[in-house]
């Protein structure tokens, strides 16, 4: 039985994880494609991107596989009643899921092992490979009737190209590559644009044209008229432009700060140095502050002190008063202390700023890291999260395919996926505990697996669709409509001489029943909540139109068919009381806004039963017409 859950499990596992892992690819790439575009870009290049991005999306595009994965299997298994017969056998679902537990443990591990060897250098890699790309010198492909302006220091717009021959016809260049003020402007008939062999510089090789140039360094609008300028005009001209086209690759240890491309040996490192860095930043600035304290205890003739502000503001107190001390100054005298006051503040702004920025960008390092630290432990969790979700859903589901699986799944990872994105951020921010941030989706998401676990072990109705909605429909008042078809085969043929004497005798009760209950009466509200009976006659009457019903239902006559099923579907206590348990009754009636929703409630049902007492009479009188005429026709 191992093997089997085995064999099945990894087959799925394998399709579903590829499946994830291109989602999360083709997500990534359609991010930069707008970057990437029209780069030229080789072969051999554009395998590194998909081989790096691959190995850093490989523990990302786990959890959802193992999620998938397992709804399918345990879903296929509950639907072609495998799991039932497993379950028949004496082996409880806790049991079945053993072998799968273990390999998800592996999965576990081997998911850490990738976050912690394999995608950090696969990041670094990807990243200066990314940098990389986006730093390329887009391929030349000048559109018409535009202005392109790819090339560094140029603006050029082309009325016509041949692509068959790549000659370009009615060039006009704005070129300003020197300085602002040394701009040109080149009018040409026809040139054509190549790209020399070492691909370091194009040449621009113009026909029949003119160059005019800024003569004046100090005025870069050619349009005034004191302005001097050069024009030139020429036949033919060679022009080379400093143009990179070739794939230079950044060095990817310059990547290496960065908190994503570090392992945990590494990430506890950097924890240790920017914490150590950041104290120190404090330590610094207290020391200075108790400088600047023992200074101007020097400047008064005081002993420098540890005083505290207490002691402070004692001195402070005994000194001349501030009023007097401003009356005392001169004009000249207060100007300079509002200067050298001001002065010194702004200095104490600007310092303190600096270290604010300072002290904020290492904290903001410092909880990147770790962040990365708990989510290599989280991330590979999240697997065996997803594994207890998806394995016991699939058994309560008991539907298999990529149908309502795939849909479950989805639902299951974006709301994971919300959740864990909003932890981090609250956690990168500093608004949350880091642990608390990280690890919010796995708190979330663990309860809700060890519950779906344990119902799907006790067998429990879930996701009995039919059982919720019976439960709307008893809360909102509906009932089902008779849906009777005819049947192809009849063993007993209904009694329609017994039939006849039992309907007159049900519309009699009927028509009796609606006259003594007065059914449009306003209801005792003590006796719905407090002292309600059971009415036992509408629960006969309901019974023997049941019975009824079943017996007819064997007739051939189409007639009789449709006149059952307009007969309605009584309900013998709703408009007795709201619940069948004494102590709900007596708590709405208690708690008065739910009572008079519910006495409200009630009322509505007699009148309805009132009214089913009229067509159940009208009803059972047409079958009976029917039923007489069929007889006399036979």
């Amino acid at each position: 039985m191992d093997w089997f859950v085995l064999k099945a499990f990894l087959q799925l596992l394998a399709a579903t994880f590829f499946i994830c892992l291109f989602v999360f690819m083709m997500q990534y790439t359609w991010r930069y494609i707008d970057e990437l575009i029209g780069k030229g870009l080789s072969t051999k290049v554009l395998a590194q991107f998909f081989w790096y991005m691959g190995l850093n999306f490989v523990p990302v595009a786990l959890p959802p596989g193992i999620l998938l994965a397992s709804l399918i299997t345990f879903g296929n298994m509950g639907e072609k009643l495998e799991l039932l017969a497993m379950k028949a056998a004496g082996i409880p679902l806790i049991r079945i899921l053993e072998p799968l537990f273990f390999l998800v443990l592996l999965l576990c591990g081997a998911s850490f092992y990738f976050q912690n060897n394999v995608a950090p250098e696969a990041t670094k890699q990807l990243g200066a490979l990314v940098y990389s790309m986006k730093q390329k010198s887009p391929e030349l492909d000048i559109p018409e009737g535009v202005f392109y302006g790819e090339i560094p220091g140029y603006n050029i717009f082309v009325e016509r190209k041949n692509p068959e021959t790549g000659m370009l016809y009615g060039v006009m260049i704005y070129s300003n590559t020197n300085a602002q003020e040394d701009t040109q402007i080149v009018l040409a008939d026809s040139a054509r644009l190549q790209s020399t062999a070492d691909k370091m510089h194009l040449m621009l090789t113009l026909y029949s044209g003119e160059r005019f140039r800024n003569m004046d360094s100090r005025s870069a609008n050619m349009m005034k008229a004191d302005v001097p300028y050069m024009r030139e005009t020429f036949t033919h001209e060679v022009d080379l432009i400093a143009f990179d086209g070739n794939f230079n690759v950044m060095d990817a240890s310059l990547f290496a700060g960065n908190a994503s491309t570090k392992d945990l040996r590494n990430i506890t490192l950097g924890i240790d140095s920017l914490t150590q860095r950041i104290d120190s930043m404090g330590h610094a600035l207290y020391d200075m502050e108790r400088r600047t304290v023992m200074e101007r205890d020097w400047a008064v003739g005081r002993q420098p002190s540890e005083a505290d502000s207490s002691q402070m503001m004692a001195r402070l107190d005994k000194a001349q008063p501030f009023d007097s001390l401003y009356i005392s100054l001169t004009h000249e005298q207060l100007q300079s202390a509002v200067r050298t006051a001001t002065s010194k503040a702004r200095q104490l702004q600007a310092e303190y700023e600096f270290r604010r920025l300072m002290t904020d960008e290492d904290n903001r390092v410092l909880r990147l890291h770790k962040v990365e630290y708990h989510k290599k432990f989280s991330l590979s969790l999240a697997c065996l999260v997803f594994f207890f979700i998806g394995a016991p859903l699939g058994g309560i589901i008991r539907k298999g395919g990529l149908g309502m699986p795939v849909i479950v799944s989805v639902s299951i990872f974006i709301f994971y996926y919300i959740v864990n994105i909003s932890g981090e951020k609250m956690a990168k921010t500093g608004t949350w505990y880091i642990p608390f941030g990280v690890w919010l989706s796995t708190m979330v998401l663990a309860p809700i697996g060890a519950f779906l676990t344990y119902k799907a072990n006790n067998d429990s109705a879930v996701f009995n669709m039919d059982g919720y909605r019976m439960f709307f429909m008893r809360l909102l008042g509906l009932r089902e409509s008779r849906k009777l078809n005819r049947k192809e085969v009849v063993i007993y043929e209904p009694d329609y001489r017994r039939l006849l004497t039992d309907m007159a005798l049900l519309r009699t009760d009927c028509r009796d029943y609606a006259t003594q209950h007065r059914l449009m009466r306003i209801p005792d509200y003590r006796r719905i909540f407090f002292r309600y009976e059971d009415d036992t006659a509408v629960a006969d009457l309901d019974r023997r139109l049941e019975a009824m019903v079943a017996e007819l239902h064997n007739s051939r006559d189409s007639v009789i068919l449709g006149t059952l099923n307009e007969l309605p579907v009584l309900v013998p206590d709703a408009h007795t009381r709201p619940f069948r348990d004494a102590r709900w009754n007596m708590a709405a009636g208690l708690f008065l806004p739910v009572g008079l929703l519910l006495y409200v409630r009630i009322w509505r049902f007699r009148a309805r039963l009132r009214r089913d007492m009229n067509v159940i009479q009208e009803k059972l009188q047409r079958i009976e017409d029917r039923i007489k005429k069929l007889e006399n026709m036979s």
